[in-house]
């Protein structure tokens, strides 16, 4: 079965995939220039999220959407099993927000000028300059129900378990005084692993807990938010994926 699969992503699935990808790049971009960002750098990614999942025939189930309120901002922060964490965030989330990426995304061809055209963030630590004017960027998005959506781990998992924290989502909340929305992703690293050189067949789960709202502001509010939302997240995993970090 397993060999199947593979036949079916190389010569159906994954061919409209790429077609795919770069009809969603061209028209975020040109899209973005006609004006409405906030449209264009939105629905074309949730819509081809939503497309790759149904030709890889990947199942989909999504928990507690109706925890959110729709004209809050929020910052979601869930945790990074393997690359289709993006695909289960963009296409099903439910929310209209801006990704906070790594700056060497922007490298990506025709993925990388759309996510700029889009608003999205790119993160630049070369310097205290940079990282500020990141965080300015990051305030001017969230207004009016838009929301951020960062992976505070930093970086996909190699084991499929939790890595630590990084705190830059939890002082950016306490900044904004903004909730903090943990969410679980689970599913996606049997699909795609950091190490992983094929698609595998898998369903995926995108569980959204309730809302942290800030306990105060400054470092205990970061650290008690950070810890919560670490508990909170890998409660709901799967035992194999639970109390370890890399």
């Amino acid at each position: 079965m397993k060999i199947l699969y593979h036949i079916y992503q190389l010569l159906f699935a994954l061919p409209i995939l790429l077609v795919l990808t770069i009809l969603t790049s061209v028209v975020t971009v040109i899209g973005s220039l006609l004006g409405g960002a906030h449209i264009w750098g939105y629905y074309p990614g949730k819509i081809w999220s939503e497309l790759i999942c149904v030709f890889l025939l990947i199942p989909v189930r999504v928990k507690g959407r109706d925890k959110l309120h729709k004209r809050t901002s929020y910052i979601f922060v869930p945790n990074h099993q393997g690359s289709f964490d993006i695909f289960l965030i963009y296409g099903f989330l439910g929310r209209n927000f801006k990704w906070m990426m790594k700056k060497s995304l922007r490298a990506i061809p025709f993925v990388g000028k759309a996510c700029e055209s889009a608003g999205h963030i790119f993160v630049d630590r070369s310097g205290p300059k940079k990282v500020l004017e990141t965080i300015k960027q990051a305030k001017g998005s969230l207004k009016d129900g838009v929301s951020l959506v960062v992976f505070p781990e930093g970086a996909r998992t190699f084991t499929g378990k939790m890595r630590p924290f990084k705190k830059g989502a939890f002082q950016l909340a306490d900044e904004l005084q903004l909730p903090v929305v943990p969410v679980t992703i689970e599913g996606s690293f049997e699909i795609l692993p950091r190490t992983g050189k094929w698609i595998n067949w898998h369903p995926m789960t995108l569980t959204i807990h309730d809302p942290i709202s800030p306990h105060g502001q400054g470092a205990d509010n970061i650290r008690q938010t950070m810890e919560e939302a670490y508990n909170v997240i890998e409660s709901s995993l799967s035992d194999r994926y639970r109390e370890a970090s890399e």
